[in-house]
């Protein structure tokens, strides 16, 4: 029998899916990506092809297993876009519809339905979110209302409702189980995160039948095994968790008040709180950052839609860029926006402002403004919506941050980063791996599996990369913020009917 010397981390994102293989020291041995399509029916909707995220899934995987031997692989970790939703029929294991991706704001008649009737203050209290399209429950509906074999087959207990992490499972497994973690239950508007249960009265209130829900487990252990045939050896799957629960893990977040800053496709921001459910008043989520066996660790969460997509689409549908570097470099050229602010709302506004209708907008440009005072206008409203979520976030805590940790692929602008501590006036610390969210699916296989003793084992995994101090006055910080809500008011409400 071969020693287990290393981790698959399946990192499924929301353009595209990457494998990393780990040594047990945490080290990257072999990595494999495949972008997949994003398909937009309509404004507003966003779709994903069920087989188009497994098959890039699978592909990236061999891909980094093509230079180890998979019976080596100890174990496998799975790290997801929440709150992403697919409806299978449980017989066959066939999708029955497209992805309907976090990002599709389709739920938006039902969320202003259940805010109307007065459930705004039930959901807060007991899934610790606001009522947002953002979450599952809308995409659910919807296609119970939408697609008709996903209505009979749920009269008919025939049906699957999973986020992508319980579709990955359920095809690894080769449909022997249907289950997902408590960080990516806690994300679809239905689940009881004090309690830790699928909560009856919402279940019933959008006619989603339990049986069509997964098994909740905790974040590391026992999900299954993969079935032999796809890797050439049966595997152990020892955790799943939500992309950012994830970043959050492998950034060591371990202590209350220890907080990171995903910089991926959008911006999340997760703060631990401890043992107990923190409560908002910033509109701030409460959500469950982990579960190792029985204890349970939650946090505050602050999400902005659109980051790293924002500089995607000065490359792709502007043609503006070539490469994310490119920004960067016009970014430094030019001394500043020339008055321009970008407000990246193409998919609404995520906290504190929860605005479904906003949209984006490129506000105060003159004849003089240029290519590059866009790029770096862009840039900049990545590190100003972050921001603004920092602020919300020590208001509600009450705890000052020393510090931020930071990841994901706008980590790497150097641009941004400093103007990030600039904004915040702290320090901004970004590690040498920036896979932080593979490496925490990694963390959490590998005290799944038991190849790591305990968290405090984990603690030397992480390592500097670069450390930016802010070089600003706070009164300069202060103007920046006061021009960014005067933009972003603008944009407020304007694809509202």
């Amino acid at each position: 029998m071969s020693e287990k010397k290393y981790i698959l981390a399946l990192d499924q994102g929301t353009t595209s899916s990457r494998a990393i293989v780990f040594d047990l020291e945490g080290n990257t041995v072999s990595t494999g990506q495949h972008e997949f399509r994003q398909i937009y029916p309509q404004p507003g909707y966003v779709e994903h092809d069920p087989f188009e995220i497994l098959s890039s899934q699978m592909s990236a995987a061999r891909e980094a297993l093509a230079t180890v031997n998979a019976e080596e692989i100890a174990a496998i970790g799975i790290t997801n876009q929440r709150e992403t939703t697919i409806a299978w029929q449980r017989s066959t294991g066939r999708p029955l519809y497209n992805a309907i991706v976090w990002q599709c704001r389709r739920g938006a008649p039902l969320c202003e339905q259940l805010i109307a009737e007065g459930e705004k203050q039930y959901i807060k209290d007991v899934t610790g979110l606001v009522i947002d399209s953002y979450f599952s429950a809308s995409k659910m509906k919807w296609l119970l209302d939408n697609v008709p074999e996903v209505r009979r087959l749920a009269d008919a207990g025939d049906l699957c409702f999973g986020t992508v992490d319980s579709w990955l499972l359920w095809n690894l497994t080769g449909g022997r189980v249907f289950a997902t973690d408590i960080t990516n239950a806690c994300r679809t508007m239905l689940f009881d995160i004090t309690k830790r249960d699928w909560d009856k009265h919402l279940l019933t209130r959008l006619g989603i039948p339990r049986s069509a829900l997964p098994e909740v487990k905790p974040s590391a252990g026992q999900f299954g095994v993969s079935v032999e045939n796809i890797f050439g050896c049966a595997i152990p799957i020892t955790s799943i968790a939500g992309d950012q629960h994830a970043a959050m893990f492998g950034q060591c977040c371990f202590e209350e008040g220890v907080a990171k800053i995903t910089y991926g496709t959008g911006s999340f921001i997760l703060m631990n709180v401890g043992s107990k459910p923190p409560v908002s008043k910033s509109g701030l989520l409460a959500t469950v950052a982990w579960q190792i066996g029985d204890d349970v660790v939650y946090a505050l969460e602050g999400s902005a839609f659109n980051a790293g997509s924002a500089i995607k689409w000065l490359r792709d549908e502007l043609h503006i860029i070539e490469t994310p570097q490119q920004a960067d470099r016009w970014a430094e050229d030019v001394e500043d926006t020339a008055g321009i602010s970008f407000v990246p709302a193409f998919t609404g506004l995520g906290a504190p402002r929860w605005d479904m209708y906003a949209r984006g907008g490129l506000l105060g440009i003159t004849r003089g403004a240029t290519n590059k005072h866009i790029a770096r206008a862009v840039l900049e409203s990545i590190a100003l919506q972050c921001c603004e979520l920092v602020d919300a976030m020590t208001d509600d805590s009450g705890i000052p941050l020393r510090e931020i940790r930071v990841d994901g692929g706008v980590s790497n602008s150097a641009f941004v980063m400093q103007y990030q501590a600039d904004l915040l006036g702290i320090p901004v610390l970004r590690p040498r791996c920036v896979e932080t969210t593979a490496i925490g699916a990694a963390m959490l296989a590998g005290l799944g599996c038991g190849v790591y003793s305990g968290i405090e084992e984990l603690r030397s995994v992480w390592a500097l990369d670069k450390r930016f101090e802010p070089e600003k006055p706070a009164e300069w910080a202060a103007e920046k913020k006061r021009i960014w809500n005067k933009a972003v008011e603008r944009c407020s409400g304007w694809a509202e009917q």
